[in-house]
């Protein structure tokens, strides 16, 4: 994988942040097999802040690591708002960090309920967890940046 100058740049601000209030952050990916997290660790001096990163692409692994109800996933696929929001408050439990980034999606090829393109994102600190759905169309690896990006920028306005 490739960093942009973009992405460093959010890694970056990212890290500066996080590191002068004294926060931590986790990922959980699926979709985007590491990449937010390799994104995020770009930079030197991630390791201030950055606690880990996870990627769970099997549900069994999404239900063991992060406690995703597997009757959530069967009730509304496993690429839905649900099953990210629960992705991440397992991943800030698990972790025990301030805050994370999480993601579930189909980057390529869908299932019979959801679409192929449609990536769901969850970022933010226990309590306050903001989700954010994309609907890509572009090949599989432009599909993953885009979501990996995205998830960073969207942290990065919270913050």
């Amino acid at each position: 994988m490739n960093t942009t100058t973009e992405d460093r740049e959010l890694a970056e601000r990212i890290r500066q942040y996080m590191v002068s209030h004294h926060l931590t952050l986790a990922t959980a990916e699926s979709c985007t097999s590491g990449r937010i997290a390799a994104t995020l660790t770009s930079v030197s001096g991630a390791s201030d802040y950055f606690q880990g990163g996870m990627v769970v692409y099997q549900n069994a692994l999404k239900t063991r690591f992060l406690g995703v109800s597997p009757e959530l996933i069967a009730e509304h696929d496993v690429v839905s708002e649900a099953v990210v929001r629960q992705m991440a408050e397992g991943c800030l439990e698990l972790y025990g960090t301030d805050y994370c980034i999480c993601s579930t999606g189909y980057t390529g090829g869908g299932s019979e309920r959801v679409a192929s393109g449609t990536i769901w994102l969850a970022y933010g600190r226990k309590g306050d967890i903001h989700t954010h759905c994309l609907h890509l169309d572009a090949s599989r690896e432009d599909n993953t940046a885009t979501a990996a990006l995205t998830a960073v920028k969207l942290l990065a306005a919270i913050l």
